[in-house]
């Protein structure tokens, strides 16, 4: 127990593990570059919500028909929600600031467009896939939190 709470308890730097490497001079490269390499994939995410929410933030009531279409009424409310918090979540995201509220926002999120493109609009996994995979790296920072290069980090403190 103790062994377990020592290895997944502590939310900090990824650690490289005690095996044995095949190139053993590969281990400071990836000690070195893990953080580096998580730090870009939330920026990129981040990015990545900031660009695909802008035409919905600059147009907040314009996906009124499709979230109605999923049951979400009066989709008033929600289609200028879903904008906020792609567009916002994003931002914050980037920054990391607040990295954990924004994951678990703009997961909720792609959870419900991982339903309107599988069941909904019927194209199955070929349709969600996309929204998996994106549902699953902000799964990881949702649980991870953000990193030393991070305004939370900064902060000192975060949820």
């Amino acid at each position: 127990m103790l062994i377990a709470l020592q290895q997944f308890g502590d939310p900090k730097p990824m650690a490289v593990n005690n095996r044995p490497l095949f190139i053993p001079a590969l281990g400071a490269i990836y000690s070195n570059f893990g953080t580096l390499a998580e730090t870009l994939l939330r920026v990129a995410a981040g990015a990545l919500l900031v660009v695909h929410g802008s035409g919905k933030i600059t147009d907040p009531f314009g996906s009124i028909e499709m979230v109605e279409s999923l049951g979400f009424y009066p989709g008033a409310f929600w289609s200028p929600l879903l904008a906020v918090t792609e567009f916002f979540g994003g931002i914050l995201l980037v920054l990391g600031l607040f990295t954990r509220p924004a994951a678990f926002a703009t997961t909720i999120v792609l959870i419900v467009t991982i339903y309107f493109h599988w069941v909904t609009a019927g194209q199955g996994y070929f349709g969600a896939e996309k929204s998996i995979l994106w549902t699953f790296v902000l799964l990881f920072f949702l649980f991870r939190g953000a990193n030393a290069h991070s305004v939370d980090a900064k902060i000192g403190k975060e949820f």
